[in-house]
């Protein structure tokens, strides 16, 4: 199974053999771990695609980027401060469209103010359809800011990880 999430996320990891990297599925029952392998990843675009050994993996349903609207509700799913809260759900609205908030990238950001914390990166942002529209990334943190979260566009996200997988 391929799993999507950010580059920084595993970034530490990379080239680092003494490190690494475990996927946590949750299931109704528990939480079961799985050894992950690099595919590859886009420092630019802030994605990574892993590999587990693992059978029946349902696909998450892709929605598209294309429709999406502000004002539009969203949930973002992830384990804010970690595995403690793995499978928290947040739930905003889209706040913006095509936002680029880094001088290091000229992705196109999607805004919501779903909270995202530390241990949502890499997470899933879906409609109310349960379909992605995004992958978490980033969020703004001051004083003089709140609820500014980011996510990667389903459709820049898809693009770039067939890329990885195929090459």
């Amino acid at each position: 199974g391929y799993i999507i999430t950010n580059y920084h996320v595993i970034a530490d990891a990379v080239g680092n053999s003494s490190s690494k990297i475990e996927v946590f599925l949750d299931s109704d029952e528990n939480s079961q771990s799985y050894a992950a392998s690099v595919v590859g990843y886009n420092i630019s675009c802030d994605l990574a695609v892993l590999k587990i050994n693992a059978n029946n993996l349902k696909p998450v349903e892709l929605g598209t980027t294309d429709e999406l609207k502000v004002g539009q509700y969203v949930v973002t799913i992830g384990a804010p401060g970690g595995l403690e809260f793995m499978g928290s759900v947040t739930y905003g609205v889209i706040s913006g469209l095509n936002r680029v908030v880094s001088t290091d990238s000229d992705v196109k950001l999607i805004q919501t103010n779903a909270a995202i914390n530390p241990g949502n990166s890499g997470g899933a942002l879906v409609n109310t359809k349960g379909e992605l529209v995004g992958i978490t990334s980033s969020k703004i943190v001051s004083e003089e800011f709140e609820g500014m979260g980011f996510a990667i566009p389903a459709n820049t996200v898809s693009e770039i990880c067939k890329n990885i997988i195929d090459k």
